[in-house]
């Protein structure tokens, strides 16, 4: 077992982190730790220990030093693996595009709050986004392109993971409960294999506050994945599943590596890998 621990990227990591990285590896039964390469933020090491109340308590103390801790088998690769699973509202982005939808038609505030709580999960998501989605009826369809060409950043690493991902051979699938406006503009700028996301319904260039068609909730992403990963002849044991909120757990369970990218604490608690501060591509670090 390895235990690898990566701190924020930036300069050269001080006293304060290197002392921290040395404490949690000892929690872990391991020497202080080597940088992967002089001045790297990535260190590696044997783990000597890795029961459940070791793992919680080198998690509690990462997350309060600011680090990165995941635990994983030696010698795994990322060509291990056949299909990597993203979502993409403040996961393979920064932001939810629906609250931003709703910040041009003045109801940022309410519809937000809502968002938040369906992350958690103290909200059934198909029923927050229905009533969140009818908040937007009357706004003109041209408020998703200026959301696009405003607000939608991709988060820091992505385009550095995609391409290690696609260099090692792995399709990928980006699965939301957006909208398909913007996942159609990812999948075309970023060269995605596949996406599954709702579709909002447009009439005369005006939203109408409805979504057409099934709704992508977290029973559908699971099938979307499952449902990929047999179109590629694999299983999801092979698949990489990455996502931030409550509506990402099934499809999350079913993974041979989920991973929880600055996540809701439900998340974080039930994911494999949980990035908090570093990028997207943290994950290539697990992988020798």
């Amino acid at each position: 077992m390895k235990l690898i621990l990566q701190a924020a990227p930036g300069s050269n990591p001080n006293h304060s982190t290197i002392g921290a990285v040395n404490a949690i590896a000892a929690l872990a039964g391991a020497p202080a730790p080597e940088p992967t390469q002089p001045g790297s933020h990535v260190w590696r090491c044997d783990a000597a220990l890795s029961t459940e109340p070791i793992r919680q308590a080198v998690a509690a103390a990462a997350f309060n030093a600011g680090i990165d801790a995941t635990f994983v088998q030696s010698g795994m690769r990322l060509a291990d693996f056949k299909l990597l699973v993203m979502d993409m509202d403040s996961t393979l982005i920064t932001i939810e595009c629906i609250d931003e939808i709703a910040d041009m038609q003045g109801l940022k505030p309410q519809v937000a709050a809502i968002t938040e709580a369906a992350m958690r999960g103290e909200l059934v998501f198909r029923d927050s986004l229905i009533q969140r989605v009818a908040l937007l009826e009357g706004l003109d369809a041209g408020a998703l392109q200026r959301v696009v060409d405003e607000r939608l950043q991709l988060s820091p690493g992505a385009e550095h993971m995609l391409a290690a991902i696609k260099a090692a051979g792995l399709k990928t699938l980006l699965v939301s409960g957006g909208f398909t406006f913007f996942t159609e503009r990812m999948q075309a700028r970023l060269g995605l294999d596949y996406t599954r996301s709702n579709t909002l319904e447009i009439v005369d260039g005006k939203l109408t506050g409805r979504v057409l068609g099934e709704i992508v909730d977290a029973s559908a992403k699971r099938r979307t994945v499952e449902s990929t990963c047999a179109l590629l002849g694999a299983s999801p044991s092979q698949a990489i599943v990455m996502g931030d909120g409550a509506n990402d757990l099934e499809m999350m369970s079913i993974a041979g590596m989920s991973v929880a990218f600055r996540a809701k604490p439900v998340v974080r608690q039930k994911a494999d890998v949980a990035l908090n501060f570093v990028g997207l591509d943290g994950i290539l670090a697990l992988f020798e």
